[in-house]
């Protein structure tokens, strides 16, 4: 019960240290945006709530207006929808900073499961995955990590929602289930540290989540995935 009561507080004041801290880039982001096209600069997405239902995620926009009419759903580097300013935006993660606000707001924590959508997403999950369901959402997890290089890896691919339902999230929801049975705030902060580490030197911040993959004894074929100095390999995800 510790753990619960202590992971409130800390996504507490760590949202909030972060949303003034980083305010000055997040405004000069939302300008760059709203000089671009003129539109508004933030996109509102409905995204899974913990335990069902739904919550709008505020982030900021990344794409054209009114980009998920498109039907498509995962998002690879070279989409046309990205914008001139997105392409900065995604690269360092400007998009994630506004999300603090839905931490401030209750629906999402800073360390958890990535948020999902219904369609091409939690409409697809087998019973074993419902249990990412059960905590709220996170701005960062291990899979966020692991997986930051998402655009890249759907690029080339014919169909990237169909890529990303083989290639990533098998491994997405395998960290996200082995996140949710060891949660602790020590984990929280080792993933935090990991997810800025990450921007500078990717390759230090795999290393890290795999020595994180050892303390909690995760089977060896989750971690020579999250080594990713192997190609991605189509998988079946939990459950099945």
């Amino acid at each position: 019960m510790n753990r619960y009561l202590l992971k409130l507080p800390f996504d507490f004041l760590f949202s909030s240290v972060v949303c003034i801290v980083f305010s000055p880039l997040l405004l000069g982001s939302v300008l760059a945006i709203w000089l671009q096209d003129f539109k508004n600069p933030f996109y509102l997405a409905k995204r899974v709530a913990y335990g069902g239902g739904d919550f709008t995620m505020i982030k900021v926009r990344s794409m054209v207006v009114n980009a998920e009419k498109s039907g498509v759903n995962s998002t690879g580097a070279s989409d046309k929808r990205i914008t001139l300013v997105g392409h900065f935006i995604r690269r360092y993660k400007v998009d994630e900073i506004s999300q603090f606000i839905n931490v401030l707001a209750g629906d999402m924590s800073v360390v958890g499961p990535r948020p999902n959508t219904y369609a091409w997403g939690v409409d697809l999950y087998t019973e074993v995955e419902q249990g990412l369901l059960s905590v709220r959402p996170g701005i960062t997890d291990l899979s966020s990590i692991v997986f930051s290089d998402e655009g890249d890896i759907l690029k080339d691919e014919p169909d990237a929602d169909e890529a990303y339902n083989a290639l990533i999230r098998p491994w997405k929801s395998r960290l996200g289930l082995l996140y949710i049975a060891n949660q602790s705030l020590v984990l929280d902060i080792r993933i935090i540290w990991l997810t800025a580490v990450a921007v500078i030197n990717r390759s230090k911040a795999l290393a890290g989540v795999d020595k994180i993959l050892v303390d909690l004894n995760a089977p060896e074929n989750l971690r020579t995935v999250c080594r990713r100095d192997q190609k991605l390999v189509p998988a079946a995800p939990p459950g099945v």
